[in-house]
């Protein structure tokens, strides 16, 4: 028996060597540079990594199979488990199935080809309406053919650390585990991507709207240095409650609280529109009678149910109210209310009376404020309530080590969590302003926070000229705007920042209703303006409550008039904390140009390997956001960040595009550092001797394509300044895993105030790569729930950085994010384009919303293709286009 790691839905980066260009080296994986870290404190950790066992003499059949008509992944593995079930050729031989194509087995099938037929009871609508609604059987031909032999071989070659030679992983064989390893929770669970949800984790939780929250677990093979280990992790999803229509329609619609006690209510205008996408493609079963039967939610009937009508088998016009009271005795209720339609091509009419939604479906729409502070609060454990959970999960019936699939191929998953040695890296000391009473400072209490009493900021700012406007509020919350100004403008003073306490007009108060108004609030703004002669240097608003008019505020200051904005709440004015007034102090500052701290060694002293004071460096971030999953109109943002100073490295202006919808790569990378490029040439004097680019929010399905294509952009970019060619270094910032670390039960005194590891926990063997440069690291202190360490996979470096120089560097550089006094769970420039491409999507809400709503006002019964043109992104105006303006 050989300890494994098995694939995810990663295909971990196993790059041939690839051309990218005649002028451009040859790319392979990037092997880790040494054996691991080795500063830092030791300290004993546990992971929730399982290893994973397997018989690599054992040979894994892989059948393709093919079933006409193609039916959906659901019907697909109803069709595998009938033909498992009532042929006798698979007895013994428990093969698994992907859903899609793959079939595998330990044992060779009778024949290498089987012709099968299915004979599957499905639910059926006549097209007469909604009557005679029967249940038939459907008859799928399936192909089954033998297509290759697998054994563990190259994957033990793969996994041996001192293997010479680069061996690719053997992404088939570890699908074929994966694949095994799901079989019997996907049998048992409801199957979310690569989580499964069950009551026997626990009962569903209201979370309000009409959605409830769900327990279940994350797994999947990884390569590790111990071997083959499945990644197990608690986690909690959104699901539809399964409740009447009616009732679901009360507790998501705010407009139709009371509609069970106005039966004559219609629905008219928007609301149908809020409603009909609501309800389209849900799932439901009716009420009216016995049956099994589910149907999927096309769109709503044109007309109400009371003027609605069907043409019956024998040709005769039927109303629907009068076909429900004589075949069903059912007096309809709601007859103002049009029926669902059940079919895509025919009239199939349900009341919405008598329709129920059927459980397990996926809550896909954008949760508001408050379900998602809900399903937060569902899913944050502490980290021994968490490490409690996984474990039992482990021993459970329906869990990642059950079932009896894993034994017919001989896999054997341990029930004990990975223990490992991680390292405790020591905060850096910082530097602050010089005329403060403290200049500089190390963060040494458990959580690494540190306050600024006494202190300065690094480098402040001097605004004169600001103004400040009101959305909405009381007359009682207006009286504070004075006392909120004065205490403002006194802890922007003792923090050394200079803001003049006399705003250039009286406060201007307006009703929330302008934030709805677009040209009103620019028409607010440019009023402003012109009121400090063009020379407006920051506008605060407090609203009233959260607000979409914020995204519009946004855009309007930052892309047409040339002003920073702070926005802030009215209820946040009633208390004036010390810590809201500093945190609001220190966004401002580093809006209007400022910096909060930098590192007290500079990077030079603290690696003069890499780093001089005449050769400097420059830290970049590139991130793309995409849009909600039901959106399928919406373009990408991607946004660039560069660092403009050095030594101190702490001030990025950011580049943002709009690109195809959904598209990962950064298209418009080569123009985005060329212009990034030309600015710091213009501020330092020179170009950068080194790059060191963090890429976020790449799976590493992607890792090759983006290494790839994105270097080379940023090759070409260099390219394009003469005799220019710096030391490139690029790194891919991973948050969303599923890798918790936890202190082993001898180590727990050294647990932040929160029970969580402490900040600068890093861990760099075990669980990691089997030869790749990749590392974990807990920068900040985790507050709620727990910890999720930041994933950081090294694919380039030319800098040839040691495993310690890296760590050291990244973690360093989380202190120094410009808007608190804490370190960051993730490396700036990664953050800062974060935040830039966020700020992007802001810009084209309004522009988008207006696109979307020219079209046709009824959805269409299939999900439309994306545009071919990409609405343009706006660009910042000069005056802000080169401050931290998305902070």
């Amino acid at each position: 028996m050989h300890q494994v790691d098995t694939i995810q839905e990663v295909d971990t980066v196993s790059y041939g060597k690839q051309q990218l260009d005649t002028n451009f080296e040859l790319l392979v994986a990037m092997k880790r540079p040494d054996s691991g870290g080795k500063q830092g404190i030791p300290v004993r950790l546990v992971a929730n990594h399982f290893l994973v066992e397997f018989d690599s003499s054992l040979p894994v059949f892989h059948y393709d199979i093919k079933i006409s008509p193609s039916p959906s992944r659901e019907i697909s593995r109803l069709i595998k488990q009938n033909f498992v079930k009532e042929n006798s050729v698979f007895s013994g031989s428990f093969p698994v199935f992907d859903g899609r194509r793959n079939l595998y087995s330990p044992i060779r099938f009778q024949s290498d080809r089987l012709d099968l037929l299915v004979n599957l009871p499905l639910p059926a609508s006549s097209s007469t309406g909604c009557s005679n609604m029967t249940q038939r059987h459907k008859l799928f031909k399936v192909s089954i053919k033998l297509v290759s032999r697998l054994n563990g071989t190259d994957l033990i070659r793969c996994l041996a650390s001192d293997e010479e030679h680069h061996v690719p992983l053997p992404q088939e064989y570890l699908h074929a585990l994966d694949v095994v390893l799901r079989e019997y929770p996907t049998e048992n669970c409801i199957p979310i991507n690569r989580s499964f949800y069950s009551r026997s984790m626990g009962e569903e939780r209201s979370i309000g709207g009409g959605a409830v929250g769900l327990g279940g677990f994350f797994q999947s093979l990884r390569p590790t240095q111990q071997g083959l280990a499945l990644n197990v992790n608690f986690s909690v999803a959104s699901f539809h409650e399964s409740i009447s229509i009616i009732q679901y329609l009360q507790k998501r619609f705010n407009s139709l609280r009371d509609l069970s006690q106005r039966k004559t209510r219609t629905l008219m205008g928007e609301e149908r529109k809020e409603v009909e996408k609501a309800l389209r493609n849900i799932r439901i079963f009716v009420c009216h009678r016995d049956t099994d039967q589910r149907f999927r939610v096309f769109s709503l009937t044109s007309e109400t149910t009371e003027n609605l009508r069907f043409e019956s088998k024998d040709g005769e016009l039927l109303r629907v109210v009068d076909y429900f009271k004589h075949h069903y005795n059912h007096d309809i209720q709601f007859r103002n209310l049009p029926c669902l339609q059940i079919s895509r091509t025919k009239p199939c009419y349900i009341p919405m009376e008598l329709c129920i939604i059927c459980e397990g479906q996926k809550y896909l729409s954008k949760l508001s404020d408050e379900q998602t502070r809900k399903i937060l609060q569902l899913g944050c454990q502490k980290p021994r309530e968490r490490m409690g959970i996984i474990n039992g999960l482990m021993h459970g019936d329906v869990g990642p080590a059950s079932g009896k699939y894993a034994k017919g191929f001989r896999l054997h998953v341990s029930q004990e969590m990975t223990k490992l040695n991680g390292r405790l890296l020591s905060p850096p000391r910082l530097r602050l302003g010089n005329n403060g009473r403290v200049r500089d400072i190390i963060p040494s209490n458990q959580d690494c926070q540190w306050n600024m009493i006494d202190s300065h900021v690094l480098e402040a700012v001097r605004i004169n000229r600001w103004a400040l406007v009101s959305f909405g509020g009381t007359p009682q919350q207006h009286s504070c705007i004075p006392r909120f100004i004065f205490q403002l403008a006194q802890r922007c003073e003792k923090l050394g920042i200079t803001l003049n306490r006399m705003t250039i007009r009286r406060p201007q108060f307006e009703q929330i209703q302008a934030l709805n108004n677009a040209s009103r609030l620019e028409t607010i703004l440019r009023d402003v303006q012109e009121a400090a002669s063009g020379n407006l240097q920051l506008v605060i608003c407090v609203m009233e409550k959260k607000h979409k008019g914020y995204a519009d505020l946004k855009r309007i200051a930052e892309t047409k008039i040339g002003v920073i904005s702070q926005c802030c709440l009215y209820p946040n004015l009633s208390r004036l904390s010390p810590q809201f007034l500093t945190n609001l102090a220190l966004k401002i500052n580093a809006k209007a140009g400022g910096s909060t701290v930098a590192l007290f060694n500079s990077l030079p002293w603290q690696n003069p390997r890499l780093f001089a004071d005449d050769e400097p460096a420059m830290f970049m971030g590139a991130d793309v956001t995409h849009p909600h999953p039901l959106d399928d109109y919406s373009p990408s943002i991607a946004a660039v960040v560069g660092s403009m100073n050095w030594p101190f490295a702490n001030k990025y202006i950011s580049r943002m595009r709009s690109q195809r919808h959904r598209q990962e790569i950064i298209l418009d990378l080569q123009e985005m550092v060329e212009e990034l490029l030309d600015d710091f040439c213009q501020g330092i004097g020179q170009h950068p001797k080194r790059i060191i680019f963090f890429r976020d929010g790449v799976s590493e399905t992607q890792f090759y394509k983006v290494l790839q294509e994105e270097l080379k952009a940023i090759k070409s970019a260099c390219q394009r300044f003469p005799d220019y060619n710096p030391s490139i270094t690029f790194v891919v910032v991973q948050k969303r895993h599923h890798t918790r670390l936890f202190l082993d039960e001898l180590n727990h005194k050294i647990a932040n105030s929160h029970g969580n590891i402490p900040p600068g926990t890093v861990v760099d063997t075990v669980i990691t790569h089997p030869r790749e440069f990749d590392f974990f690291l807990c920068s900040h202190s985790g507050v709620r729930g727990t910890s999720r360490p930041t994933h950081y996979h090294v694919l380039w470096d030319e800098s040839h950085f040691s495993s310690d120089e890296l760590q050291e560097l990244i973690h360093n550089l989380c202190y120094t994010f410009v808007r608190c006094t804490k370190p960051v769970s993730l490396v700036p420039p990664a953050y800062y384009a974060h935040l830039a491409a966020y700020r992007g999507r802001m810009y084209l809400e309004r522009a988008v919303s207006v696109a979307m709503s020219s079209g046709p006002s009824r959805f269409s019964l299939s999900r439309p293709a994306p545009p071919l043109v990409t609405i343009p992104l706006p660009k910042p105006d000069d005056k802000v286009k080169k401050l931290m303006f998305y902070c």
